[in-house]
């Protein structure tokens, strides 16, 4: 199907049969594409999927997910490419359903999302060999929400996943509650202290330097925040996760200095979190569950 609209591309595709050459522009979709078991159709993935980290070293690389090269996917003749709308860009995603290449496109925004994910892939894939891993993943869930997010004792975090200076004006990136990682982290307990804060247009109005603008398409739920605006919260824990950024021993010492009046930073609070428990949908969900537990059960202990 040929098409100029994100909204056609939604839907599960129709395929006659189980696709065998599948390209997957997404890390987190790769890893489940393996796990579940569906490894044998994977022809291409992006530079940035790491794992099952044995099981890529002779799949084709096809550039990174927001730069995929479009023409090395169009020369493996792939009967499925799947993404995600928060991973890959628009142009490129239409220009391949524009080359009459099968596409899959999902939006991921909640835990429930990312289960039903994973269900409609058995359904594409034409399997319920994945179905027991899947409920296994749902009652985790529901444990983890009937035990944290709903009666469990609450902790209220900033979690920054970008850090860049501009004009002298120290920003971190985060996200609000309209995201996936901030419904991870809601099922245990998280209250995320920038969960109403809308993405301003351009970048100083976000800093609060001038006035708004209309955003357009602009996405508005990842917005750019200054070292006063998370004191005026007053966070309890800072978590500072390794992907998509990096944060170091200096960001984190440029954070006790700016931040160091919030119970986050005068508790010793700030906790490195691997970001993929927070950032993978899919089956990473599963270690979510194992590991972050733990990591708030330390906090809580230490408090």
């Amino acid at each position: 199907m040929t098409t100029d609209k994100l909204k056609d591309l939604y839907k599960q595709p129709f395929l006659e049969t189980a696709p065998k050459r599948v390209v997957s522009l997404v890390p987190s979709i790769t890893e489940s594409l393996f796990v579940l078991g569906f490894g044998d159709s994977v022809i291409g993935v992006t530079d940035y999927c790491t794992e099952p980290r044995s099981a890529l070293q002779d799949v084709v690389r096809v550039g990174g997910p927001k730069t995929p090269n479009i023409k090395k996917i169009i020369s493996l003749n792939p009967d499925l490419v799947i993404v995600e709308q928060d991973e890959n860009e628009k142009e490129s995603v239409l220009e391949l359903a524009r080359k009459g290449i099968p596409i899959w496109l999902s939006h991921v925004k909640t835990v429930n999302d990312s289960l039903a994910w994973l269900r409609n892939l058995l359904g594409v894939f034409r399997t319920d060999a994945g179905a027991l891993m899947v409920e296994t993943l749902q009652r985790g869930v529901d444990y983890a929400r009937e035990g944290f997010g709903e009666s469990g004792s609450k902790f209220r975090y900033f979690c920054p996943i970008w850090y860049q200076s501009y004009k002298d004006i120290d920003w971190w990136m985060t996200f609000n509650s309209d995201t996936y990682p901030a419904d991870v982290l809601k099922l245990f307990g998280g209250e995320n202290i920038f969960g109403d804060r809308k993405r301003l247009y351009p970048l100083e109005a976000d800093l609060g330097m001038i006035s708004p603008t209309e955003n357009g398409e602009g996405d508005t739920r990842y917005p750019r925040v200054t070292a006063q605006e998370v004191v005026e919260k007053q966070p309890d824990v800072i978590l500072l996760p390794d992907d998509p950024y990096q944060f170091s021993t200096q960001d984190k010492t440029l954070i006790y200095k700016l931040m160091g009046n919030t119970p986050a930073v005068k508790n010793d609070s700030i906790i490195y979190l691997e970001g993929s428990l927070i950032m993978w949908f899919g089956v990473r969900l599963g270690k979510a569950l194992q590991e972050i537990p733990q990591i708030i059960s330390a906090y809580r202990k230490s408090h």
